[in-house]
């Protein structure tokens, strides 16, 4: 298969596993409330993020290994494959260790720390331990697979296995729940599907690279990059993990509930848009490493409408749309109030700022331009942590979020700068317009919002006004990329129709 191709069917695993998670996600937080109230589901939320900062132990690693396989790759290079995915498998073991290690400690600290009347310590002690399980396993046999399938654009196989586990785990907790077992043993159950993951991923892996060699001499200088590649990573963990923390030490976890449900939905939509960029950033890695210049500035040139386009209609639906779905969603939720309409509001709108960047951070992403990057990305990260500690006592989830939009303001304002000088070699004014254009088609796909007041009484009556809302936002979208990047839709229907010929 060829980039196009490969991209393809990337996509539309990616688009049915996101959508089979964006499913799962809005049934099992409502269940586990219902059953287990929303103390244990702001727990368990809070035990994830904190075992996704443990996880850092490895940070870079994945980043740095994919980044080096992209050449070897590309050449049939089986030695230079295998001297890199040992060394992988050499540090990711170093990495299992000490996460295994950390997990233990963080049971106990935990535990002595809020256990309460309410949440005993043997309660959070085994759910951290039961929770931090999938990343041992992943540590100690999943990653040096999932390292060389991503790199060699072939995410589709890691996909379908989520979408496989994902259902089984579902079925279990839908199970224990109704049966109302206890906490502690529906999660030791959920474990039960990795067994199913292990088996595939191997099974494939030595299927279709029979030349793979683990006990290679590890090529420990090729994954040097590691050191770079982390402060991406702590990036990533502290946009995504940073609030529920946050409202767990300054806050509660009835907060972190709330926080957790609202977070839902965005990471439904930003599975979605996920979708759109499945297996890209290996794919601009390979003509970065070929040096097709010219084709790396079209090729973005074209992303950037395509995925402002979809980001555009996706957002302005989401504005209106957030508040009236957890009305819906929470009406049944009795032990706090879920409906806070400023949270509301900043949440999402932190949300189209962390995915406006998007296109750029693909592109340090493939480029390898992580050291490059190393002070720009400790500033975002100290402002939203700093302003999560100063905001979240005086306006709660929604000081919270402020910083975090103030973060990701930061960060789409550098890299808008960024990558235009150091990677494509692009004009900064074309990707600006874009994203300005983004903002005000959003204001006038809401201004009906203002006119008329959108307050359905169940989901049907709220699809119906997403699907009308969406209708208009479409043609406010198409309107203004023919308006402005007519060129570039033209090549974008051409490369559309190519790939359904083929």
């Amino acid at each position: 298969m060829n980039r196009t191709q490969k991209f393809v069917i990337n996509s539309i695993t990616t688009a049915v596993n996101q959508i089979v998670v964006m499913i799962v996600g809005f049934i099992t937080p409502s269940l586990m409330i219902r059953t287990y109230g929303s103390e244990i589901n702001g727990l368990v939320s809070s035990i994830n993020q904190l075992i996704g900062y443990i996880s850092l132990v490895e940070a870079g690693l994945s980043g740095a290994a994919i980044y080096s396989l992209y050449k070897p790759l590309a050449e049939h290079d089986e030695k230079g494959i295998n001297s890199i995915v040992s060394a992988a498998r050499k540090f990711y073991l170093q990495a299992g260790y000490i996460f295994s290690s950390a997990a233990l400690v963080l049971s106990f600290v935990y535990g002595y720390l809020k256990s309460s009347a309410s949440i005993s310590f043997s309660t959070i002690f085994f759910l951290t331990l039961i929770l931090s399980v999938n990343g041992c396993v992943d540590f100690f046999v999943l990653s040096r697979y999932r390292v060389i399938l991503t790199a060699d654009q072939r995410t589709y196989v890691i996909s379908i296995v989520g979408i496989v586990q994902t259902i089984i785990r579902t079925i279990i907790i839908v199970v224990c729940a109704f049966a109302k077992i206890n906490v502690v043993v529906l999660y030791t159950l959920t474990l039960l599907p990795i067994l199913i993951k292990i088996i595939v991923l191997f099974g494939y892996c030595k299927k279709n690279y029979k030349f793979l060699n683990f006990n290679e001499e590890p090529n420990i200088a090729a994954l040097g990059r590691r050191y770079d590649v982390i402060y991406q990573q702590i990036l990533g963990m502290v946009q995504t993990g940073a609030p529920a923390i946050i409202a767990t030490i300054v806050l509660d976890f009835f907060s972190v509930s709330i926080y957790a449900v609202y977070n839902m939905v965005m990471s439904g939509l930003n599975g979605i848009l996920s979708i759109f960029i499945s297996g890209l950033p290996a794919g601009f890695g390979e003509i970065i490493a070929k040096k097709e210049y010219e084709t790396l500035k079209d090729t973005t040139s074209q992303f950037e409408v395509a995925y402002y386009f979809i980001l555009t209609i996706v957002y302005g639906i989401t504005f209106a749309m957030m508040l009236p779905f957890i009305k819906i969603y929470t009406c049944n939720f009795k032990d706090t109030n879920y409906i806070l309409p400023a949270f509301s509001f900043f949440i999402v709108l932190n949300g189209l700022l962390y995915n406006l960047k998007t296109p750029q951070s693909m592109l340090i992403i493939s480029a390898g331009m992580y050291k490059e990057t190393r002070w720009r990305v400790t500033l975002q990260g100290i402002i939203i942590v700093i302003g999560g500690f100063i905001l979240a006592p005086i306006w709660g989830l929604s000081g919270i979020m402020i910083a975090s939009c103030l973060s990701n303001l930061y960060r789409t304002i550098d890299l808008l700068f960024f990558v235009p000088k150091y990677i494509t070699k692009g004009a900064v004014m074309d990707s600006a317009i874009r994203m300005f254009r983004v903002i005000l088609n959003i204001l006038v796909i809401n201004i009906p919002c203002f006119l008329v007041e959108i307050n359905p009484n169940g989901y049907i009556g709220w699809i119906t006004w997403a699907m009308i809302l969406g209708c208009w936002a479409v043609f406010v979208t198409c309107a203004s990329s023919y308006m402005f990047d007519k060129r570039e839709c033209q090549k974008l229907l051409i490369r559309i129709k190519s790939i359904m010929r083929r």
